[in-house]
């Protein structure tokens, strides 16, 4: 039923927004990891509501607890369960919405797929979801750190304020400085003025979010239908009010001539004289870091296979659907009728998104990592 993703490395998650709670089973995490429970804890509060004036008002702790597949503080290699449990739930503010279709959300085609659906938050549909995601993607960024591999996410755009330069312009440790999780606090503040001006327009507005990853080995990716981007391009737009994804130069590369685009190869600072490429070491000319590009349009993968250059992408987000306006919509039946949304709402979803983004990235990075060391013979 597609609650399950990965390969190797698996989720499969459980829960309603307005349920008892959210959870989740990791399949295929690797043994012998050390789990920071601190570090996991922390991934989830930079997702839980109330964190600021720009996100919904409900309060949640959002304490995981570790069902299984850890012992003495490291992974077992056996599955690991886990749940967040709801304890701010406010069911009776959705109530007028039990047989109204709200527009652009996921209650009528919910509703005739599957013939019930949970009005409460959104039920399944509710981004409360992505909490099962954060804590599999802790778990995968704490394996990644033992790699070398890290992961970081920004807010790069919001309505029509937008970062004018790359990831590299900026200091992505200023990420987590300010509430819209943007690493220029001059942007950042100007991101959430927008954001409170919408809060108090009863609107909502999206926009982008941007991430990179650094450390990764070349080789990562599958040919054909398992392409490296296709697979962070399926992670992404299986989040919650997701638009789009593009990955390297994007959009904006297709006014470029391919002599414009093309990466050109040149020797790394360490080597004057790659080596020839030979079948016992197929990568870099033979020797890792032998060689690396001038330019990095392709985002680090090529032919789907990553390449060692940073691997750098955005994702697009739309306004949340769930608006404190008057709304034209239908009931049931289908007779014309009026709704005003009641309860807590994010303005804007793409601060509390950033920690989800980088879950999602995780995820498929370690799951790849994975597959491609399966797929070598070592004996």
């Amino acid at each position: 039923m597609s609650n399950t993703f990965g390969n190797i490395f698996k989720l499969t998650t459980f829960g309603e927004s307005h349920g008892e709670a959210i959870g989740g089973v990791i399949d295929g995490m690797p043994a012998g990891i050390e789990v920071n429970m601190d570090f996991i804890q922390q991934e989830l509060n930079r997702r839980r509501p109330g964190q600021s004036a720009i996100t919904t008002a409900r309060k949640e702790a959002d304490q995981v607890e570790i069902l299984s597949g850890v012992f003495e503080g490291k992974t077992t290699g056996t599955p690991i369960g886990f749940m967040v449990r709801n304890t701010n739930q406010h069911s009776q503010d959705y109530e007028n919405m039990r047989c109204l279709f709200r527009p652009s959300h996921a209650d009528y085609t919910y509703y005739n797929k599957y013939g019930i659906r949970d009005h409460r938050g959104g039920g399944r549909t509710s981004a409360r979801i992505t909490i099962s995601r954060v804590v599999a993607g802790a778990f995968a960024k704490l394996a990644l750190q033992q790699v070398g591999i890290t992961i970081q996410a920004y807010t790069s755009q919001v309505g029509n304020i937008k970062l004018k330069g790359s990831y590299q312009d900026y200091d992505l440790t200023q990420t987590e400085s300010n509430a819209v999780r943007c690493p220029d606090e001059k942007t950042a503040q100007q991101m959430e003025q927008l954001i409170l001006q919408v809060k108090e327009e009863g609107d909502t507005i999206g926009g982008i979010i941007s991430c990179v990853v650094k450390g990764c080995p070349v080789g990562l990716g599958e040919p054909e239908f398992g392409k490296l981007h296709a697979q962070l391009g399926q992670a992404m737009l299986s989040i919650n009010a997701v638009k789009g994804f593009e990955y390297g130069a994007g959009f904006e590369g297709v006014t470029q001539r391919g002599s414009e685009q093309n990466d050109v190869f040149i020797p790394s600072p360490n080597t004057q004289h790659p080596t020839p490429n030979t079948s016992s070491s197929p990568h870099r000319g033979g020797q890792e870091g032998s060689f690396k590009t001038l330019t990095n349009n392709s985002g680090g993968i090529q032919g789907g296979i990553s390449n060692g250059e940073d691997i750098y992408f955005r994702v697009a987000f739309k306004p949340v659907a769930t608006i404190l306006q008057e709304q034209k919509t239908v009931d049931q039946e289908g007779n014309p009728t009026t709704l005003k949304a009641r309860g807590r709402h994010d303005p804007c979803v793409l601060p509390r998104a950033v920690p989800v983004v980088e879950a999602m990235a995780a995820m498929v990075i370690l799951d790849h990592f994975m597959l491609k060391n399966a797929s070598k013979l070592n004996i």
